[in-house]
């Protein structure tokens, strides 16, 4: 008597959706990293418009500052600061720089390095 294998075994059916499933809470943890990013990048280009048309003068970097500190807490962004965003004069423009990294806990003392870098230019 001939007995032919039909289907998935139950290893196999294991074998495929562990990885998958992997994959999937890599993709739930990482989800408010880039959501954070998302809203920094959002709040950068909307301060970097609002100063685009005005001459910012000697104290430009701080007003920056102060406009972007307030976005950041209407938008409930935690990291980076705005200490550590670089703002610097570079020829006749201003340049924000956000350079940072951040991480999101994966299983027990395994976690997920993510390194994110924004610039924006306010001519």
């Amino acid at each position: 008597m001939r007995h032919s294998q039909r289907g998935v075994t139950l290893i196999g059916w294991l074998i495929l959706f562990v990885p998958l499933g992997i994959v999937g809470y890599s993709g739930i943890r990482l989800a408010p990293v880039y959501l954070n990013y998302l809203r920094l990048s959002q709040s950068l280009a909307q301060t970097a418009q609002e100063f685009k048309n005005e001459d910012a003068g000697p104290g430009g970097a701080q007003s920056f500052r102060t406009a972007l500190d307030k976005r950041f807490e209407i938008e409930g962004i935690d990291h980076p600061t705005v200490k550590e965003i670089d703002v610097h004069r570079d020829g006749d423009h201003w340049v924000a720089i956000a350079d940072y990294e951040d991480q999101a806990p994966l299983f027990a003392n395994i976690s997920i390095l993510v390194l994110f870098h924004k610039e924006v230019v306010m001519r």
